[in-house]
């Protein structure tokens, strides 16, 4: 990891960057495109976005508007627990590839394992897979039972499970069986939505790095083999979350960010939602 363009290979020898932006709540308008913008230029090559978001055609403009050549950039967006389905999910992908002006995407992922739901959603995605309609799956917010479920009768595997994963919550026990599948771990909301900022014992190896609490979480992240998309709307942020690549934390200083973990959230629980 020597850089935004340093990439992890999924299992089926896609390359996905390791670093990416993420727009959860970012509203379309020019704020977002700016943003989007902003980060290709800087250096960014993956955009993660969603349908729920409400702001692929945003995402669309800013990428284009960084005039970066589309095969060197990482699109990835999410089918919603509303369209989920087999028919409803096809439809649903060409609905997010219009509105985000794109021929196709580099990942998609189930946004959430709506029970009863979720195995047909992932034949659909399958089916646009080995239509080469997109070039990776997978699946958000999907808890080890989700997975074991999911995979009895998959042809193919998830390639990458996001997930919300931060100091907090750490999701060893869910990193390890992906590991052992070989499904890439992702981490959304790496930052806990700006609740660790003032940690002080985030703040300590801060100081002894000369970095912010932000660039330790992330680095933590990357360490840790997970990909990361923190959010940001300002170009200075957007910057500085990237500045992740030419420091080391030492087994000592993961060791103590690991002990932070509470099993704490921020979103909902994978295994008790209602949407």
């Amino acid at each position: 990891m020597k850089n935004l363009q340093s990439t992890t290979t999924l299992h089926n020898g896609v390359e996905m960057p390791w670093f990416g932006l993420g727009v959860f709540k970012v509203e379309e308008g020019q704020e977002l495109v700016n943003a989007v913008k902003t980060a290709i230029e800087y250096g960014y090559r993956s955009i993660d976005t969603a349908a729920i978001y409400g702001n692929e055609a945003g995402v669309g403009q800013g990428t284009r508007a960084a005039n970066v050549a589309r095969e060197d950039l990482f699109i990835t967006s999410k089918v919603w627990n509303s369209e989920q389905g087999y028919e409803a999910t096809l439809a649903a992908y060409e609905e997010s590839l219009t509105k985000l002006g794109l021929d196709y995407l580099d990942l998609y992922l189930i946004h959430w394992p709506v029970a009863g739901k979720y195995k047909e959603t992932w034949l659909a995605l399958e089916t646009l897979y080995k239509e080469g309609r997109v070039k990776a799956i997978g699946v958000s917010n999907f808890q080890i039972p989700h997975l074991e479920e999911l995979m009895k009768d998959a042809e193919i595997k998830p390639m990458v499970n996001q997930v919300e994963l931060h100091p907090r919550l750490t999701q060893k026990e869910l990193q390890a069986f992906c590991q052992q599948h070989g499904i890439q771990l992702g981490a959304w909301s790496p930052l806990m939505q700006g609740q660790l900022l003032d940690n002080p014992e985030l703040q300590k190896i801060a100081d002894k790095h000369g970095k912010s609490v932000a660039q330790i979480i992330l680095r933590w992240d990357l360490q840790n083999g997970v990909v990361t998309i923190p959010k940001s709307t300002k170009a200075h942020r957007i910057a500085e979350n990237a500045t992740v690549f030419d420091f080391e934390l030492t087994v000592e200083d993961m060791k103590q960010i690991d002990s932070l973990n509470q099993n704490q959230r921020v979103g909902p629980d994978p295994d008790n939602f209602d949407f």
